[in-house]
């Protein structure tokens, strides 16, 4: 009798895996982030104001809803596909709370991005740009930051107590006044004048132009 792993043995899978293709409303988003740098004129003069346009690879500027929710979609896809397709040893493992840590959130936007933007190359340069520097950069810092933090559960973020005091009131305005400190020895600095050369009188002969002392 077939047992579960000689079921999955036998059961055709591909190799690999693909890489998460973004949403529709995605790829719009993408396509006039293309057309705002390589697009004519009148192309950018459409869009607007591209200083607006959502940047998918930076979360926070994607603030329509649906948007926002196909972004996490596709970053959810991307996690998935990256803890299977590109890690061994448990250590590389992307935590299953990834979301709450925004570090990780910033990061791996990034990250997706770029290995969307090599998918899309002509060449594999970008694809071995990501391979040898973004994806190994990316899980060293994982790792430095989360530690082992986050290997069986998520835990609470320990830098919140620093964190809360750093942005509290007193700590706040001994910063504010060491900034007005700073400000008020710029100003200080503009006001002041070198003292002019100390200037000798001289006679000048009218006829010939001679200066005497």
């Amino acid at each position: 009798m077939m047992n579960e792993h000689d079921r999955a043995a036998s059961s055709p899978a591909p190799l690999i895996l693909p890489f998460p293709t973004p949403g529709k409303g995605l790829q719009l988003a993408y396509r006039e982030l293309h057309l705002a740098q390589y697009g004519t004129d009148e192309q950018k003069e459409a869009l607007g104001d591209i200083t607006t346009l959502p940047r998918p690879w930076a979360p926070e500027t994607v603030t329509q809803p649906r948007l926002r929710h196909e972004l996490w979609t596709w970053l959810e896809g991307v996690v998935t596909w990256l803890n299977h397709e590109y890690t061994w040893d448990v250590a590389g493992i992307v935590p299953t709370c990834w979301p709450k840590h925004p570090h990780l959130v910033h990061e791996i936007a990034v990250l997706a991005d770029q290995r969307r933007r090599a998918r899309l190359a002509l060449t594999s340069d970008a694809l071995e740009e990501w391979h040898r520097y973004v994806l190994p950069a990316f899980v060293d810092r994982m790792k430095l930051r989360l530690r082992s933090h986050c290997e069986d559960r998520h835990q609470d973020w320990p830098g919140r107590a620093r964190h809360t005091r750093h942005a509290g009131k007193d700590e706040r305005t001994s910063r504010e006044r060491l900034y007005l400190r700073d400000e008020a020895t710029l100003r200080q600095d503009a006001q002041w004048q070198p003292p002019e050369p100390e200037r000798r009188l001289q006679l000048v002969d009218q006829v010939t132009g001679e200066i005497h002392d």
